[in-house]
């Protein structure tokens, strides 16, 4: 079976200013970075299994990328997850970037680079049970 593999494209204003935030601030590691007359002009950040390409070539597209970035967690657990992501808001607040919370059917952690582009961390929807025909929330 062939595996997909994926790597967006996050447009920037300053590829080596956005190379420090996703470094400094968020802890990704840079594996390989293209350069024109002396300055980065797209480079690849990783960070686990997660690869984002940063451009500065699309000025018009600068700060419109959203991305949904999952946490892959052992064991799955409901408990697990939800400590997974929050264990990330405070590696990431200890670095001083600004998290948010937010929504999209369910709740998310939500970081923004230097140009706006969204970073989404989906916490686990939260367990379900049915009652007599109805649907309600497990508690944790």
């Amino acid at each position: 079976m062939t595996e997909w593999f994926a790597r967006p494209v996050l447009h920037v204003s300053s590829v080596e200013a956005s190379l420090r935030f996703y470094v400094e601030r968020l802890g990704f590691s840079v594996p390989w970075r293209y350069e024109e007359d002396g300055r980065a002009r797209v480079a690849q950040v990783d960070r686990g299994s997660c690869a984002l390409v940063l451009s500065d070539q699309w000025p018009e597209k600068v700060g419109n990328g959203l991305m949904f970035i999952s946490l892959n967690v052992e064991p799955e657990s409901h408990k697990a997850e939800v400590a997974a992501v929050d264990a990330l808001r405070a590696e990431l607040e200890a670095r001083g970037v600004p998290v948010k919370d937010g929504r999209w059917g369910y709740r998310l952690l939500v970081v923004e680079d230097l140009d706006g582009n969204q970073l989404f961390f989906p916490y686990p929807n939260e367990p379900q049970t049915r009652v007599e025909g109805l649907v309600t929330l497990e508690a944790t």
